[in-house]
């Protein structure tokens, strides 16, 4: 059977197409160029082009530098614009990883596609769905979320079962040379942030805009840098006159360059909506466990879908919930779908 491997030019991947090719599958390696950073570009595909000549595999790069800048990077920018806090990693798996690269393997012949994402496959009701990875301080389904049913049917995730700190323990015995990839500051969350997400706004629009920090009740308190630099649950980098507590962020007002800030209880929340990006047709409104960032921990609320929204309503308050971020709902370990927080 032939797999189309995702890679990235990191020891994940690198160690999944080991993996793959020891298991009998008939491998070839797809690097996506996906944003501008030729510097970075050159290190990986050194790295890839290490990984499939010791391997004997078939390799290409696939462009798609432009579809990027279009359907991802430029919603990055736009989002920040609107007062938003975006996930560009759970936009660009549909898109990018999942949708574009997919067909192009589908299209030479590839039966399977694989990735060294930590994530698992799991089935409910008959249906196959993303599942949490072993390693829970690694595991990246929320990122997976809106993923179609085609790909999650093609999936293979080598480095589910397995925990981060054991990859590189079991990889480089049998592939010595492995020790010898170059790392580009390992592990960047988002690949074309090179230091700070402030830094490739900068590149677009004017970040360092003074503006009024109000209260709840609508009165000047304070002022902030500019709203941009803000995400809903901050609680740093902005004035507030005569201040005996910690104050956070809990709305941004982009149209008028500010931002609301109150106390923890005035940031905690019970309902939250999403525009529906990938919850079934067939999805029964009931009790389920939800995810409203990557590292957040999963509370309980009740769901149900309301035409193209989902409507949240937890049991618990939950704070830092920010538009633009993913909701995520799970049943135990497993990914039913979610969508974008409004």
């Amino acid at each position: 059977m032939k797999v189309a491997l995702l890679m990235s030019g990191g020891v994940d991947s690198s160690y999944s197409a080991y993996l793959l090719k020891s298991q009998g599958y008939e491998v070839k390696g797809f690097y996506l160029k996906l944003h501008d950073r030729e510097d970075k570009h050159a290190v990986f595909l050194r790295n890839c082009h290490k990984v499939v000549e010791n391997l004997g595999i078939e390799f290409e790069v696939i462009e798609a530098k432009e579809e990027f800048k279009k359907r991802v990077y430029d919603e990055f920018v736009n989002s920040y614009q609107r007062g938003e806090t975006p996930n560009p990693c759970a936009l660009c798996n549909p898109l990018m990883k999942f949708g574009l690269a997919l067909d192009i393997a589908l299209k030479q012949g590839c039966e399977k596609i694989a990735t060294g994402h930590y994530a698992r496959i799991g089935e409910v009701d008959g249906r196959k769905r993303i599942r949490e990875a072993r390693d829970k301080s690694k595991d990246q389904s929320y990122f997976l979320y809106a993923i179609s049913q085609k790909a999650i049917d093609r999936l293979i995730f080598p480095l589910g079962d397995m925990l981060k700190e054991e990859i590189k323990p079991k990889a480089l015995p049998v592939m010595p040379w492995l020790g010898t990839l170059e790392t580009y500051k390992d592990s960047q969350e988002i690949c074309f942030v090179e230091t700070d997400y402030i830094d490739v706004l900068k590149k677009h629009v004017n970040v360092e805009q003074e503006g009024i920090v109000r209260n709840l009740k609508g009165e000047a308190i304070g002022t902030h840098r500019g709203y941009m630099q803000y995400t809903i649950g901050k609680r740093k980098g902005f004035n507030v006159r005569g201040a005996h507590q910690p104050h956070f962020v809990l709305d941004i007002h982009a149209d008028k360059n500010e931002i609301v800030v109150g106390t923890k209880e005035e940031l905690a929340i019970h309902e939250v909506k999403a525009i529906n990006k990938s919850l079934p047709s067939d999805f029964k409104n009931g009790e389920y466990w939800v995810k409203i960032r990557y590292r957040s921990v999963p509370s309980k609320a009740f769901l149900q879908i309301d035409k193209d929204k989902i409507i949240a309503r937890f049991k618990e308050p939950v704070y830092g919930v920010a538009k633009g971020q993913a909701l995520v709902v799970y049943v135990d370990d497993l990914v039913l779908g979610g969508g974008v927080i409004v």
